[in-house]
């Protein structure tokens, strides 16, 4: 049985250092990012019917949609984040370590400087802010919804800048140490969470304090660590602050701004759109039928995450077989994800059992709208990835805009004639135009035949 272990050790270990070095690094991380999200998708499911059970299905679901709210404002980052990751990648590929350490500091100042002006703001609006009326729920909530608005807010804003550190792990192809920083933030929730079902009353202001707390804790030790130790040389630092780098950092940043304004309006207007159409505890159960399919795509984003930064280094170097190759391997994960959606599906009544109970019911047609959504939402990232990588985003701007436009209306009309399954379908087909759009991009490219747009 040793003998037979030591062989399966010796055959992952070859297959796992062959290849180019940038491949090589790439699976290492992906195989670590595994393990590690592998933990964190554990702990997200058991957390769910927790923290259900620590309030009630309809205050989860109030929970789920001001969280959702709040992270609206993670576009105030105006792209420098994206824009973060591409300079710091394409300065080390260059050698150029100086750069890159600038990039860091000037994009911590810039985020800094944003995102402590749009706090004040909205410490100045909140306390006029009806949330009883915004979330559509009962009026003698609005004091305690208040307080929950303005911790969760405050917690957000720490983040915003101090996730910086999770860029650039990623940025050099490191994301399994970045996605470890959600897996212990997750973990130290779930025990918060776990302590306040034993000693506490299911209470909203608890649940927002110790889900927003936990993860700034953990930002903040993890970038004393880094940047004091392995990542030293990159750590910002007020003299290498230089805003006349803002223009290299927003000439690529300002087109994710816009993307991710429209990422918004495609990802976060769900639950805000649910709220208003069917109430706060329609939330709940469209969210658990996503959380459940989130597997599949948390499972092939642990694959793409370092591939984002691996595409750019490998453009700047001219490898285009590298490239080619990659993706060819990346569709077939493709199809691996498709079966394990489709296994998901079937088993979802009994998923869903064993999961949360009969405390939230899921209908088979929300779960099914929901597999076909993940398949195609996958098609669409791995080709996004390699664009993203490479710079080439004008078409993806002028798309996600178009897109973002109809995504309401469309979702509020499907929505009214198939309930939470035309919510799921909006999303559904606006990915799949997308996913189309940006394969036959990507084939352009590739072979060399892309002009005007499709290479912008």
């Amino acid at each position: 049985m040793r003998s037979q272990i030591s062989s399966l050790y010796l055959t992952v270990t070859k297959a796992i250092n062959k290849g180019h070095k940038r491949s090589v690094k790439a699976k290492k991380n992906i195989l670590a990012s595994f393990v590690i999200k592998g933990g964190s998708i554990a702990i997200s499911l058991i957390l769910v019917p927790l923290t259900i059970n620590y309030v009630n299905p309809t205050s989860y679901g109030i929970w789920l949609t001001l969280s959702s709210m709040v992270a609206w404002f993670g576009f105030f980052d105006i792209g420098f984040g994206h824009g973060l990751r591409n300079k710091f990648a394409e300065s080390i590929a260059q050698g150029e370590y100086e750069l890159a350490k600038k990039y860091v500091s000037t994009t911590y100042a810039i985020l800094s400087i944003i995102i402590g002006a749009v706090l004040l703001i909205f410490l100045g609006i909140n306390p006029f802010l009806n949330w009883a009326s915004i979330l559509n729920t009962s009026p003698e909530l609005g004091d305690e919804l208040r307080s929950v608005s303005l911790i969760v807010f405050t917690f957000f804003c720490l983040q915003f800048v101090l996730k910086l550190i999770t860029t650039v792990l990623t940025a050099n192809q490191e994301p399994a140490k970045a996605s470890l920083f959600n897996f212990l933030g997750s973990l130290f929730s779930l025990i918060v969470i776990f302590v306040l079902t034993k000693t506490t009353e299911g209470n909203l202001i608890y649940l927002g304090a110790a889900l927003s707390f936990t993860p700034v804790l953990v930002l903040i030790s993890s970038s004393v660590w880094f940047y004091t130790h392995e990542y030293k040389k990159y750590a910002p630092s007020f003299s290498k602050i230089d805003f006349s780098l803002a223009k290299d950092l927003m000439s690529l940043g300002a087109k994710f701004f816009v993307i991710q304004i429209g990422a918004l309006v495609l990802f976060s207007t769900n639950n805000v759109i649910i709220t208003q159409l069917f109430g706060p505890e329609e939330v709940t159960p469209f969210n658990i039928a996503f959380k459940l399919f989130a597997i599949v795509t948390m499972g092939f984003g642990i694959v793409v995450t370092p591939m984002w930064s691996a595409f750019t280094d490998a453009y700047v170097r001219e490898e285009y077989d590298w490239i080619k190759n990659t993706l060819a391997k990346m569709r077939k994960i493709w199809f691996l994800a498709i079966l394990a959606s489709i296994g998901i599906l079937f088993a979802s009544p009994f998923l869903y059992d064993i999961w949360v109970g009969d405390s939230v019911e899921v209908p088979f047609a929300l779960s099914a709208a929901m597999c076909l959504y993940v398949v195609v939402a996958i098609w669409q990232t791995m080709h996004v990835f390699f664009l993203n990588g490479i710079g080439k985003i004008k078409l993806q701007l002028y798309m996600v805009t178009a897109t973002a436009l109809l995504n309401i209306p469309l979702a509020i009309l499907l929505g009214k004639w198939f309930g939470l399954v035309g919510i799921t379908m909006t999303s559904t087909l606006i990915f799949g135009v997308m996913g189309v759009v940006f394969s036959i991009q990507t084939h352009k490219l590739l072979n060399k035949t892309a002009k005007n747009i499709w290479n912008e």
